[in-house]
């Protein structure tokens, strides 16, 4: 099932997609285009904790001229970035290069400590699309990106859909494709993962406690551009959904 999280008529809800229109919890329809989208992601009692890898596709490691990584490049995001499909996102007025970054986004769904790799799907609630922006004039290092590249408010866009985990049978075989303005410049696949999801749940878990609704963004293949203000920023993953983003 494709659940998402809403603002309409006055108040927040939670949807799920039924032939093309939202589902309200009262049982209304409402189209796609009459909402204004959150990311579908429950509210939590604490902060979310947000892990995003870097350099997790050796493809990409090559564009920007690194050796595959031996163990997870890893960094911790603030929930503040995140933002919902068809939202914008602000670029600062004097950076030079600025990239989207499309990822396979694991929610996780029940409180997870030392799992198995074996066991590790069992605590993953479902997936998302996220696109996790980069501001390549503060970056001093690849593998420890600092606050002003990857922290940033409205940066993170993410959904439109979380997408139960029984309704994706293999994530590590799902088509990932970026356009901009509607030019193809990115396309990959989550086979090509370095370190793949059940890896990656049971790696993080081994040292610190996942709590349900906290995210893991996976990385995201070569094929990055520079964005510029009103460049529309489509990023797909096959069976998860179509996140809608513009520069301004």
């Amino acid at each position: 099932m494709k659940h998402a999280r809403i603002a309409y008529a006055g108040a927040v809800h939670d949807a799920t997609e039924h032939e093309g229109q939202l589902r309200l919890a009262d049982g209304r329809l409402v189209p796609f285009g009459a909402v204004v989208w959150l990311p579908p992601l429950a509210p939590t009692p604490r902060p979310r904790t947000i892990l995003a890898l870097g350099l997790n596709y050796a493809d990409h490691a090559k564009e920007l001229a690194f050796k595959a990584p031996e163990e997870p490049l890893v960094f911790i995001k603030g929930e503040g970035s995140l933002i919902g499909h068809r939202a914008f996102t602000q670029r600062p007025a004097e950076v030079k290069f600025m990239h989207y970054e499309c990822e396979l986004a694991i929610v996780i769904g029940r409180t997870a400590k030392k799992v198995r790799r074996e066991d590790a799907y069992d605590f993953i609630a479902g997936y998302t699309v996220a696109n996790d922006y980069a501001i390549r004039d503060y970056l001093e290092n690849w593998y420890r990106p600092n606050l002003r590249v990857k922290n940033r408010d409205t940066c993170t866009p993410i959904g439109p859909w979380l997408v139960d985990r029984q309704d994706v049978p293999d994530p590590m075989a799902l088509a990932l494709q970026t356009t901009v303005n509607g030019k193809v410049t990115q396309s990959g696949n989550t086979r090509d993962m370095i370190f793949d999801v059940p890896f990656l749940v049971a790696y993080f878990s081994r040292f610190m406690t996942l709590q349900p609704g906290d995210l893991i963004l996976t990385g995201t293949p070569d094929g990055v551009v520079d964005c510029q203000p009103g460049d529309v920023v489509v990023t797909r993953i096959a069976q998860i959904g179509e996140l809608v983003n513009t520069i301004a």
